[in-house]
Formats: C-alpha cells, structure tokens, sequence
C-alpha cells in the first residue's frame, strides 16, 4: 500500500527531486518529506482522532450529548448554554460531577479520554461533563475558570469545586476518584 502511494505520489509530481523522497537506513520503510498529503490524497484516506469534527468526536469516545445525560455517564457540552446549565446543575443540585475540559488535538487529552470512560462507569453517580475548548461560544466561561491548558479535570461534591487535575495523571485520576466518589 505504501509503495503504491508512493508511486502515485511521485507519478502526480508530488515529489518534485530525489531528495524529497528517501528510504530510511535500509529498512524499507519509506519516509516522504515536503509532501502536502492532503492535496495529493483524497480526504477519505486521510483519518484520524487529529482531524475529526465535533459531530464524530462523541462518537469516537462513546460520550452522549448534553441533553441525554443521565446519572453515571459522559455528557458532550455542546454549547454555552449547555455549560451554564452544567454549571448551575452542579452547583444547585450539589451533585458530583467532573468537569473535563480537552481537545480533539491534544494527545494527553487522547491518552486520558478512555480511562475517564472507564472510571465513569465504575461511579455511576458521578456526572462528567466532557468540554471541548475549541467549542465556539464557549470563551468566556473558559476565561472565567481559567482554563489554560488541557487535559484538565474539575471535581465537584456537595456543589462545591473540591480538587483540580492538570495533564494526564492516571494514577492521580484513579486516587481522586476513589477518594472523593466512593
């Protein structure tokens, strides 16, 4: 398959000198430099969590959307209005809840996405609300709570913010979890 998209590529004038095209120490492996895949390839075979929208990216990671949650599972916030709502929910109904805040580009966020789905279904109880900040409408409330990086987790009990994650530590997750939920 590689080969054939090579040829393909070097046949279209996508590599224009030799240089641009080399074989990396003997192993077969080929590497293509200065290739703009993307006008080269149709756009079906280029894939991935990197470029998905935000229609796929809850049903890349198994969430629902807002307005199908339920106690114990992984609600996508689509909106502001819907983070508002999240919010005064938390804090109104003092139910337990996370705030996870990722991105569709964020490798970390990638890493830590399938261990929180995990943990969600061991705490039924527990509400996480799955925020990407590449969401649009949503600046203000992402300025209000400052976040400035991701992955980054906010856990609620009794309405009130009790503990915060930055990056993605799992054993961390794991240990707030227990402590908190259990």
């Amino acid at each position: 398959m590689r080969s054939r998209v090579l040829r393909r590529l070097i046949n279209a004038g996508g590599a224009r000198s030799a240089r641009q095209v080399a074989v990396i120490g003997g192993s077969g492996r080929t590497l293509i430099s200065s290739c703009p895949l993307r006008s080269v390839l149709p756009p079906t075979h280029v894939s991935g969590p990197a470029i998905s929208t935000s229609s796929s990216f809850a049903s890349l990671f198994h969430v629902r959307t807002f307005s199908s949650s339920s106690a114990g599972n992984v609600c996508l916030i689509q909106s502001e209005e819907q983070f508002s709502s999240a919010l005064n929910k938390i804090q109104d109904e003092s139910s337990p809840a996370i705030l996870y805040f990722t991105a569709v580009w964020c490798p970390p966020c990638r890493f830590m996405s399938p261990v929180l789905e995990e943990l969600s279904g061991k705490y039924p109880h527990v509400t996480t609300y799955k925020i990407d900040i590449d969401q649009k409408g949503i600046e203000d409330k992402l300025s209000e709570l400052r976040i400035d990086s991701v992955p980054r987790l906010h856990f609620f009990k009794d309405g009130k913010k009790v503990d915060e994650i930055i990056g993605a530590d799992i054993e961390r997750l794991k240990y707030t979890m227990e402590r908190l939920y259990e």
